[in-house]
């Protein structure tokens, strides 16, 4: 059994972490008041939702999840919006601030992937490919297959779990990129926000074709390019001042076209829009008007959504670490749960039978533990890269009984 889905480079876009790369998030420009006292919850909780999103999709492949709720085109406006409230200090303080915290999470899932890959026999064709791993400027080497049939992982395992790092490929480059993109957007903020759309429908159509990596980098920077200018644009408050019914109903017009053009193109699994390019672009920009159109900006999680609130801190506080090690985890679910095959009591066909059914819901099930046990392990990394005191847990409760404990019991809120 295998997960559900790969995760090549250039479609898992529905990875997440983007923002998690500074766990804080409040739009100063649009709601100065919300951004005075901290953290933006709503926002919290759409990183945290695109990140379970991410590991569903992954494990069970459903294109139909592209649809529903478009990760990476959230996760890249979030990261956005950060960028632009950071991008108020000296550029070059705050690309280096955004590196250093990128980074060192992304070396420690490598030495581990590489230890995997070397231990397998593989060999790079290329030494100097392997500086990919270290700084993501370009896709790093990878086997297509590794290992054998009978062996513990499948043998595709290689591309499910370093094929992922193309997202940290293109969140470097838009870090690096947004000094000069901001300030574009400053002085033209209409032309730089749909650049991206019209250069992804060059490069993203076949108009134009840029081969190998390259071509593959410049089309993700183009493909989710728009929705970290939207990012841009709620900091700024530029999508506050326009009216909601306008920008509601260009956005679903423009994600209407997005899923006509999706039809006239589908791709091997259907549809999938990572395998889109202009219909991923169109619809997760449209998708990212109307959440950010709609933002409350919470100072904290409301009432009915309260008991969510640890794990939403938690998340956010560890987006990294989640988004470098789910895929590789969801794999190893498998060694795990096959043993069971052997077990006396389910070796009758009805039971192997129901075991082969289920065998993905347990999968799903399995990887949380496995996550959870990651984070305790990988996760105080992020805490050392940000220059916080590592922290094994930090979902926050410890501060939220002590503000609260008086009012409201145990819940806490960042």
């Amino acid at each position: 059994m295998t997960a559900g889905a790969t995760a090549g480079a250039g479609t898992g876009a529905d990875a997440t972490a983007g923002a998690g790369a500074e766990s804080a998030s409040a739009s100063s420009g649009a709601r100065p008041a919300a951004a005075a006292r901290g953290r933006d919850r709503y926002l919290d909780l759409l990183r945290s939702i695109a990140l379970v999103r991410v590991i569903a999709y992954h494990l069970f492949g459903w294109a139909w999840l592209t649809v529903l709720f478009p990760s990476m085109g959230v996760m890249f406006a979030l990261a956005g919006s950060l960028m632009a409230r950071s991008l108020k200090r000296p550029a070059p303080g705050v690309v280096r601030d955004r590196l250093r915290r990128l980074l060192p999470p992304m070396w420690a899932f490598g030495a581990v992937a590489l230890g995997m890959l070397f231990a397998a026999g593989w060999r790079p064709d290329s030494v100097l490919g392997l500086i990919h791993y270290v700084v993501p400027i370009g896709a790093p080497p990878f086997p297509w297959t590794i290992g054998s049939e009978s062996g513990l992982l499948d043998k595709t395992w290689a591309v499910q779990a370093v094929g992922p790092l193309w997202y940290l490929r293109a969140y470097l480059w838009f870090v690096v990129a947004s000094p000069l993109l901001l300030w574009a957007f400053r002085r033209a903020p209409w032309p730089t926000l749909l650049a991206p759309l019209g250069l992804t429908a060059v490069v993203g159509t076949g108009l134009v074709t840029i081969p190998g990596e390259t071509g593959n980098a410049v089309t993700d920077f183009a493909v989710y390019g728009g929705c970290w200018v939207l990012g841009f644009a709620h900091h700024e408050g530029l999508l506050r001042r326009i009216p909601r019914y306008v920008a509601v109903s260009c956005a679903a017009f423009l994600m209407a076209f997005g899923l006509w053009w999706a039809s006239g193109h589908l791709g091997p699994d259907g549809w999938d829009l990572n395998d889109i390019p202009l219909a991923q672009a169109t619809w997760s920009f449209g998708f990212v008007v109307i959440l950010l159109q709609y933002s409350p900006s919470w100072p904290e999680l409301p009432r009915r959504l309260a008991k969510w609130d640890r794990l939403v801190t938690l998340s956010n506080n560890r987006a990294v670490t989640i988004y470098l090690w789910h895929n590789l985890l969801i794999m190893a679910t498998v060694p795990l749960l096959d043993p069971l095959y052997s077990l006396p009591f389910l070796q009758s066909d009805g039971a192997v039978s129901f075991l082969d059914s289920t065998y993905m819901f347990w999968m799903f099930c399995l990887v949380w533990p496995l996550l959870a046990l990651t984070i305790l392990a990988t996760g105080w990394i992020e805490d050392f890269a940000a220059r916080r005191r590592p922290r094994l847990w930090p979902d926050g409760g410890g501060k939220g009984r002590g503000r609260r404990g008086g009012k409201r019991g145990a819940r806490r809120g960042r």
